[in-house]
């Protein structure tokens, strides 16, 4: 009996250590042919959860009751202290935590080790609510006064939101203005970022030539990532050497491992997120220029939310004076604005018709720029500006 109990053991942490989940599948996993799936069903409530705890805004309490009632329900019930295993336990990161030691998975991840680092920390401050109370208007925070430079406030009257200056520092004249049309004037803002079908055309090409560039300066910076993967393996073996010839206790090698592990998990991750960013980085840059020749359709896409997002992106120092939207263009906007784009001026009008001839000196300009930094690429900060 005890032989069985002991080969048990024994089984399990092989298993462990090839990276398989020994025993029966977690909250959000299924035990599919010895080895546990992601649940399609379960898993997006697990990393909903996950992302709700790492805000800080809410209590174990309010996330288990939050998600009860999206229907996260395990075999044994969510108690609040099922809920605090499930946010502190290694295993959605690809990671296996057993008997304190920590081991690589061979699993898919539901969340990332940084999503998971973060819930450690609200977890370690045991975060209490943080809800300011009050309304979430769309443009909280977002102007100040054009004329006294106090923040802009909203109220709500008659069914309608209206926003109006605060007037705490000095007398002010400014009278107050419907929130819909201060969404009206940003929406014709955004609309007035076109570039000219024959620009697009170029900056397609261009974008192209980048691509094969960044595969080149991609490889390099995933050869020395795993590089630094590989020392991080020679790593645990030493450590493994020197538990083994008792220079570590357990416990040491234990804590140190489970470092070095999260540490390799971080830098894998970071591999994949980089190759996947650089894919598609132009790959979104590719799809915004040949599907955007103009911004028009794309303000009108976008919910009120998503355009005050974008204005927020593409500009700084938000003011209203007069019931008119004033800012300062920046990155982009503000060289698209600098050489006429947006307008209706005469050098805008010739680039319009011809990149090349017409206008020629403000196409110079811009390609100068771009020649002279190598880091400067139109197109990808284009694809930042939309998506």
């Amino acid at each position: 009996m005890d032989n069985l109990s002991e080969n048990i053991k024994r089984g399990k942490r092989n298993k462990v250590k090839d990276g398989i989940w020994p025993q029966m599948s977690p909250l959000g996993y299924l035990n599919v042919g010895g080895r546990i799936v992601v649940d399609k069903n379960i898993a997006p409530l697990i990393k909903k959860t996950f992302e709700a705890y790492s805000s800080g805004s809410f209590t174990l309490r309010e996330v288990r009751e939050k998600f009860l009632a999206l229907g996260l329900k395990g075999k044994i019930g969510l108690s609040i202290s099922n809920c605090q295993n499930i946010l502190t336990n290694p295993i959605y990161v690809g990671l296996i935590r057993w008997h304190n030691e920590i081991f690589e998975g061979k699993h898919e991840p539901i969340i990332s080790k940084k999503l998971f680092d973060q819930c450690q920390e609200v977890m370690k401050r045991k975060s209490k609510p943080k809800s300011s109370g009050f309304k979430p208007f769309l443009y909280r925070g977002f102007f100040r006064c054009g004329e006294c430079g106090c923040f802009i406030i909203t109220e709500t009257q008659k069914g309608h939101n209206y926003l109006r200056c605060t007037k705490r520092k000095n007398p002010c004249e400014q009278k107050y203005v419907r929130e819909e049309i201060i969404t009206s004037q940003i929406q014709k803002e955004i609309k007035k970022v076109s570039l000219p079908l024959n620009w697009t055309k170029w900056m397609i090409e261009e974008n192209k030539k980048d691509q094969s560039l960044a595969v080149q300066s991609s490889e390099i910076f995933s050869q020395s990532t795993k590089v630094e993967i590989s020392l991080l393996d020679s790593k645990i073996e030493k450590l493994m050497n020197a538990y083994l010839e008792n220079a570590l206790s357990l416990e040491e090698y234990r804590e140190a491992k489970s470092v070095i592990v999260g540490s390799k998990q971080l830098l894998k991750e970071k591999l994949q997120s980089f190759e996947k960013k650089s894919h598609n980085r132009f790959e979104l840059t590719d799809k915004f220029l040949k599907a955007c020749v103009s911004n028009m359709e794309l303000a009108n896409d976008r919910t009120n939310e998503e355009n005050a997002h974008l204005f927020k992106k593409v500009g700084s120092n938000f003011l209203i004076k007069d019931r008119t939207v004033l800012f300062e263009p920046r990155g982009v906007w503000k060289i698209l604005v600098g050489i006429g784009f947006g307008g209706n001026s005469a050098p805008v009008s010739r680039l319009r018709r011809d990149r090349i001839s017409g206008g020629n000196s403000d196409f110079q300009n811009l390609r100068r720029r771009r020649d002279s930094n190598s880091r400067w690429v139109a197109p990808c900060h284009l694809s930042k500006m939309v998506y």
